[in-house]
């Protein structure tokens, strides 16, 4: 992988992975998966989109040769929206050619794609090809107008034991069951930034759905990031396992807790949002591209200037509350329930969910 600047330049230290392990390393020792084995990377053909009507080879692009496509191959740049909505200055960076280059590159794929406005009924068509991930829970279901989305990213804050991570392990399980069933059918990814992922508790919920453990472990693929930059780092490479392992779900537990650990103090705040910024939109591209759901975490903090009210925060600022299209706020009920308030979506009212956490899973609070 080429060597990046220096804003974007991860740092080795103990435990970091390196893009040549990668790949090894995420279902090996240093995850928690073991799945099936990572074929080489190779040349994909790449599928312009429907306003091109047939598939491209990366060498077909006006200004792409072998190792330029090989490049943009190696760091998962292997669809053209990608390519389309990235900066001359992030491709050049990457394909180690001059910016000019770079932005005659990106205007041939928009050219291709014919980016541009679109009527409003294209837009619709394109958001109907969307799809819910059944939570399994009634109540929660109704909340998210039907599961969690894909082309989407829903973010669920609160406090610790409130069931953010169980609700991300029940999704783990259930996008793996047919459509007709409320899944996708398909795979996840999980990073995990905190070392709570819990594959005993992943067994129990696939148990209670009637499905083999076993193949619902193979089929979740973990990796743990040590850091900031090397969590940025994961959901770049992930881009390059999404058609290989057939994923429908992406989960990161928890986004924000090493952002927090890197960036110490309000002078580190402003690089902090912009990484954070960009991260997000990396993953909003994912979601976009490849018609997955997105799933997160987020920490919360106490604000001892609230006289009145819940002084419970999200951590992340009006970055994260801009990006995440659904956003939940999860906290501790009576009688060991838990309640979830839909805080922000662009077309669901404000409403509230009521659910307990079971040894089978997430379930509604009058069952």
């Amino acid at each position: 992988m080429p060597k990046r600047s220096k804003p974007e330049e991860v740092e080795k230290k103990d435990g970091d992975f390196d893009d040549e392990s990668f790949t090894e390393d995420f279902e090996t020792g240093k995850t928690e998966n073991v799945g099936e084995e990572t074929s080489e990377s190779v040349l994909p053909k790449i599928d312009a989109a429907a306003s091109v009507g047939k598939s491209v080879d990366l060498e077909d692009i006006p200004g792409v040769g072998k190792k330029i496509a090989e490049k943009l191959a190696e760091v998962g740049y292997t669809d053209l929206m990608t390519i389309a909505v990235t900066s001359p200055v992030e491709l050049a960076t990457i394909a180690e050619i001059g910016e000019g280059q770079a932005r005659k590159i990106i205007n041939s794929v928009r050219e291709m794609l014919q980016i541009g406005f679109e009527s409003a009924d294209k837009i619709m068509e394109r958001k109907l090809a969307a799809i819910k991930i059944k939570t399994g829970v009634e109540s929660l279901d109704k909340l998210l107008g039907g599961g969690v989305e894909t082309q989407a990213i829903t973010e669920a804050y609160g406090q610790f034991a409130s069931g953010k991570s169980q609700l991300g392990f029940q999704l783990a399980v259930n996008v793996q069951l047919p459509k007709e069933q409320g899944g996708l059918g398909k795979n996840c990814l999980f990073i995990d930034t905190e070392n709570t992922f819990a594959p005993s508790r992943i067994v129990s919920v696939a148990k209670a759905r009637g499905m083999d453990p076993d193949q619902v472990l193979k089929n979740i693929f973990v990796a743990r990031a040590f850091n900031s930059e090397h969590q940025i780092f994961l959901v770049e490479k992930a881009a390059e396992l999404i058609e290989e392992k057939n994923i429908g779900l992406i989960i990161i537990d928890s986004l924000t807790s090493h952002f927090r650990a890197d960036y110490v103090g309000r002078g580190e705040l402003a690089g902090r949002q912009q990484k954070l910024n960009k991260h997000l939109h990396a993953l909003q591209r994912l979601a976009d591209g490849h018609n997955l759901a997105v799933y997160i975490t987020n920490q919360v903090m106490a604000r001892p200037d609230m006289l009145f009210g819940d002084p419970t925060a999200p951590v992340g600022g009006h970055i994260l509350a801009h990006l995440s299209t659904y956003r939940m706020y999860l906290r501790k009920g009576k009688a060991g329930t838990r309640v979830c308030r839909l805080m922000d979506a662009a077309n669901l009212p404000e409403t509230e969910a009521i659910f307990k956490i079971t040894e089978d899973g997430l379930k509604d609070a009058e069952k």
